[in-house]
């Protein structure tokens, strides 16, 4: 699949979503945004939903969810099937999901992580490769959870 990416929010998360979209759109990514697309209060899960879902039925390779901490929205995605959604604060931490854990969703809060950085995050996910080899195994249990 060539990279695309979905990407949603809550009401709390519209402007660092917007600058992750900038910033995967800047490296060649195809990103569909699945809103919302006004300031209304909204609950994160149902965002979360959009973006799990699609992650699972194959329509893109990754995912960026925001709210404003990204706890509640990382949890709510962690529970969708195929997904292996990581909370990631720091560009070390965004390489790492994916390198080793071959995470497919990055998850961000807007009230803890700035514009700048949070775009550095974007491009760092989505630069780096899954590097496979023991964390392959480990990456298989982590999905055999989705059977239990």
């Amino acid at each position: 699949m060539a990279d695309k990416m979905v990407a949603a929010s809550d009401h709390a998360g519209l402007n660092l979503r917007a600058e992750g979209i900038k910033a995967a759109r800047a490296r060649g990514v195809e990103v569909e945004d699945l809103g919302p697309f006004t300031a209304d209060s909204v609950d994160y899960p149902d965002f979360a939903v959009r973006v799990g879902e699609a992650i699972g039925a194959g329509r893109a390779r990754f995912g960026l969810l925001v709210c404003g901490t990204g706890i509640g929205i990382s949890i709510a995605a962690n529970k969708l099937p195929g997904v292996r959604a990581a909370l990631c604060r720091t560009e070390y931490e965004a390489r790492m999901a994916r390198a080793h854990n071959d995470a497919n969703v990055l998850c961000l809060g807007e009230r803890v992580t700035g514009p700048g950085l949070g775009a550095a995050i974007v491009e760092a996910f989505l630069a780096t490769p899954f590097e496979g080899g023991r964390h392959a195994r480990r990456v298989e249990k982590l999905d055999a959870l989705d059977r239990r």
